[in-house]
């Protein structure tokens, strides 16, 4: 036996529970609507049934007929009235209901927003974003909604038929107690399994296609070719299977609750007879009345099943939910510092989550303010992930990184005041020049931008624009040159003025005369600042106060670079290196 998932999702949940209290109100409205258009379109039936039966008969007055007629049309009416009600009263719950969930939802995400690589991957950062939302907005209209609107209309049936007859009451309780629990519960647990197995074989399918396509030159080298055909048509022949499974218990399911409602007609039909006398006029009317009264049942309680199965795709979704952590009732204090800024990265160890190689290794350094650092390594050495961690955007495993003091993880969105950053390809957006520098400073005038483009050598580029400051930018930048755009970069921090700059790599893809005039730009123009320059070769290295390297997480040589030109064998190989003179 399968246990039932979304139960036990929802012992320990406190977002789904929490939010069927919102708007009480329009939820109780909802469900009242929702019974009241099935009542209806029962009681359209029930009136029909009557009507048929008397008029098969001659009628003392032809009120006795005039009137059922009459309330068929109410009832004909007021049906569809009341669904047109309902479905917009209950998507306008969930609809605001969702808005405070998505609210809820990004606080929490927002309290951890810096940690986001370190925490979440992508993937489910997306999930949580789009998809988990979309599945608990399902859960809500296509499960617990239904279910709620059953269960009002079961009580009211089993009382009303309590009243004419207790025992059939109970009948009835029993009869309909198997659509609403039973047949539901039934589903869940045989599916469950099945759903969770058809889910990761489409994952490893997903897996298996990926990394054989990638390697499909492996494959064909190693004349496997047909080998890889024959095992993924194996894995396709498992998914087919199981979706066969699933579709032929679904089509059994149907057939099922339509052969109970069957019953239930036929019980109806028996117990009228026995409860009417079952002579031809008087009372007998009655009998086709309750009879057909049963078929738009059908559409209240049929759905229940498929409902309660569909839940078993939501569990993921709850539980992804509930690992977010709670959201904090108070902001914390805003952190305030004054000036000197030193930085301090005391025996710092970071090891990526879900991995257990370490990225840092012990890693110690000072850094008082208006030193020029440089940070040198290969790929892969640990040189952006420190960077990450100076920012803030990381906590170390082990050890501590602060600014005056502060761990730099407590800053948050406040950190951008006190550390910038240039990366290899800064970013410009699809709107105007003057919107993007006034990214680094939103109050700045026209006065203060055109001053700072003087002074990263783009004023005459820019005014020479047919529509200056306002021509738009192209997506991502693309209608200005590399060097350009990390000058623009240099602009907004210049705007912002920060007292901390890391320079992450910014000449990448320079040519060497350009990438020259950029390091001199950048240096002349943050001239005071403390400034972290991630590098992987030492063109314009003289201008640093301090020279690091960092091999497989670890400090491997530190000092100015006139001391490590001097006494450090490697550090002159790299140089020479470099230059192409070895």
């Amino acid at each position: 036996m399968h246990k039932i998932p979304l139960l036990s999702a929802l012992k320990k949940d406190r977002w789904v529970k929490p939010f069927l209290t919102h708007y009480k109100r329009t939820l109780y409205l909802a469900i009242g609507l929702g019974i009241l258009t099935f009542i209806c379109a029962g009681g359209l039936m029930f009136v029909s049934g009557y009507l048929i039966s008397k008029s098969a008969t001659h009628p003392f007055n032809i009120l006795a007929v005039y009137v059922p007629i009459v309330i068929t049309r109410g009832f004909g009416i007021f049906r569809p009235v009341f669904r047109y009600a309902e479905r917009l009263t209950s998507h306008n719950w969930v609809f605001k209901m969702t808005s405070e969930f998505r609210k809820k939802m990004y606080d929490s995400l927002e309290q951890d927003a810096v940690f986001f690589n370190s925490k979440y991957r992508l993937g489910d950062i997306l999930g949580l974003l789009s998809e988990d939302v979309a599945h608990i907005q399902n859960l809500y209209l296509r499960t617990i909604f239904p279910e709620f609107v059953a269960i009002g209309l079961y009580l009211l049936i089993v009382v009303a038929l309590g009243i004419l007859s207790w025992w059939y009451g109970l009948v009835m309780l029993l009869l309909l107690g198997v659509i609403m629990v039973a047949i539901p519960f039934w589903s869940v647990v045989v599916n469950g399994a099945k759903q969770e197995a058809e889910k990761q074989l489409k994952n490893d399918l997903y897996q298996d296609l990926t990394d054989n396509v990638m390697g499909i030159t492996d494959w064909v080298f190693a004349n496997r070719g047909e080998e890889y055909v024959r095992q993924h048509i194996a894995d396709e022949d498992k998914l087919y299977r199981i979706q066969e499974s699933l579709n032929r218990f679904n089509q059994m399911r149907t057939f099922l609750i339509e052969v109970w409602f069957l019953l239930i007609a036929i019980s109806l039909a028996l117990w009228g007879v026995a409860q009417f006398g079952g002579h031809y006029g008087g009372s007998a009317n009655w009998i086709a009345a309750f009879v057909l009264a049963t078929f738009p049942l059908v559409e209240a309680f049929a759905g229940l099943p498929a409902a309660a199965q569909e839940s078993n795709i939501y569990v993921d979704s709850i539980d992804r939910l509930n690992q977010l952590p709670a959201v904090a009732n108070t902001k914390p204090a805003p952190v305030e510092l004054t000036g000197p800024y030193d930085l301090e990265v005391q025996d710092v160890h970071y090891t990526y989550p879900e991995t257990t190689k370490e990225v840092l290794k012990g890693v110690t350094i000072n850094l008082q303010a208006g030193q020029k650092l440089a940070i040198l390594g290969r790929s892969g050495s640990g040189k952006s992930t420190l960077a990450a961690l100076l920012r803030g955007d990381r906590k170390p495993t082990h050890g501590k990184i602060t600014l005056n003091g502060i761990p730099t993880s407590e800053f948050g969105d406040e950190m951008a005041d006190y550390i910038g950053v240039i990366q290899q390809q800064p970013y410009l957006f699809h709107t105007t020049l003057l919107n993007n520098l006034r990214i680094g400073n939103e109050g700045a005038s026209e006065a203060e931008i055109w001053d700072v483009l003087a002074r990263v050598g783009l004023k005459e580029t820019i005014a020479q624009l047919p529509d200056g400051l306002q021509t738009m930018v192209d997506e991502a930048g693309l209608r200005f040159s590399g060097g350009e755009r990390h000058r623009l970069s240099l602009a907004r921090i210049l705007l912002k003025d920060v007292p901390i700059v890391i320079l992450d790599e910014p000449t990448v893809g320079l040519d060497p005369i350009t990438e020259q005039a950029v390091i001199d730009t950048f240096f002349k123009q943050l001239e005071g600042k403390t400034i972290i320059w991630i590098t992987h070769h030492l063109q314009g290295i003289e201008a640093m106060d301090r020279v690091i390297f960092i091999e497989d997480g670890q400090l491997e040589m530190d000092g100015t670079p006139q001391a490590l030109m001097k006494t450090n064998e490697r550090y002159r190989r790299l140089k020479l290196i470099d230059a192409g003179e070895l």
